[in-house]
């Protein structure tokens, strides 16, 4: 019998376990699924930050460790965990990103909150959006999540322009690398959506210097990760209009405190980290999927690159 530990916070396990009982059943693995399985027994390990397990020294014996997060950046430092790392990718977790990314771009793209907010009996007729065609959209990563965003923009007729560390080929985008990439997919965008994993190569790419880049009154969609952005720099770029709108779902630290001035700034749109979520049902596909070929002897899925990061 295949041991397989379950780490996460007490109230996963209510959401968790039946999924992951299903789906070992549906993908004929006779597996034991427990929160207290001994070290030295636990074959795999279901993972998440805010569970029991920080030290994973004991655990000589695991295959891999299987993210329930989709980022990773709070447990690749952990000098302990020599196991390999897999992180979560699936589709519930990217048609909800879909969903959010697109919502968002649109609000900001026809220029929404202009009649939301003016429902006072003033006829603003003025306020209209260009066409999807006219309104450059740049995303930055161009994971399984940024890939899936900027197609479903891109399908809605947004020229999209997607950035990454390392050269991709998208259908759909047009796909830019490196630091001079970097300069053309920001130069003249009208909407930014931030998509990178956390990495000290990441950290405030949005700054003052590349907000700079985008068409005046850009908006920028963030539901990435916090360190993405310089604050101080795109408080400074709303202020004076050359960031028109942001929409932000992650923040350097969390939940965002009560007098932050994101709170309360007028063009600044806050979400709680709710812009997609681990599915249950969807996710414990993959993580059986991946013991069923941890057992077969394949090769894993969606392991990280301890040295990238991600």
């Amino acid at each position: 019998m295949i041991k397989v530990l379950f780490s996460a916070r007490p109230a996963a396990w209510d959401e968790y376990e039946a999924p992951l009982r299903r789906a070992f059943d549906a993908a004929g693995l006779d597996c034991d699924l427990s929160r207290d399985h001994a070290p030295q027994d636990t074959r795999y390990i279901v993972f998440a930050p805010n569970g029991p397990v920080k030290d994973f020294t004991p655990y000589v014996n695991t295959r891999l460790v299987m993210g329930l997060w989709a980022g990773v950046e709070t447990v690749v430092g952990n000098t302990t965990l020599t196991q390999p790392l897999a992180r979560m990718v699936d589709d519930g977790l990217t048609r909800g990103m879909i969903e959010y990314v697109v919502g968002h771009v649109m609000r900001h793209h026809l220029g929404m909150d202009a009649h939301l907010a003016g429902q006072d009996g003033v006829w603003r007729d003025t306020v209209y959006p260009p066409l999807a065609k006219d309104r450059p959209i740049t995303v930055l990563g161009l994971g399984a999540l940024g890939a899936a965003c900027g197609q479903a923009l891109a399908a809605l007729g947004f020229p999209v322009t997607g950035w990454s560390r390392s050269q991709k080929q998208i259908d759909g985008l047009t796909c830019l690398s490196g630091d001079d990439g970097l300069t053309t997919a920001l130069s003249g965008a009208q909407g930014v959506v931030l998509l990178l994993p956390q990495t000290p190569a990441t950290d405030s790419i949005l700054n003052a210097r590349s907000l700079a880049l985008l068409e005046p009154g850009a908006f920028i969609v963030n539901p990435g990760r916090g360190p993405l952005i310089d604050d101080a720099a795109l408080l400074a770029a709303l202020g004076s209009g050359q960031v028109g709108a942001a929409t932000l779902d992650v923040f350097r630290k969390e939940p965002l405190a009560a007098d932050d001035p994101y709170w309360s700034h007028p063009r600044v749109t806050v979400t709680p980290h709710i812009a997609s979520t681990t599915r249950p049902d969807t996710a414990a596909q993959v993580i059986a999927e991946n013991i069923r070929r941890g057992e077969a002897g394949l090769p894993f899925l969606h392991l990280v690159d301890r040295k990238a990061g991600y």
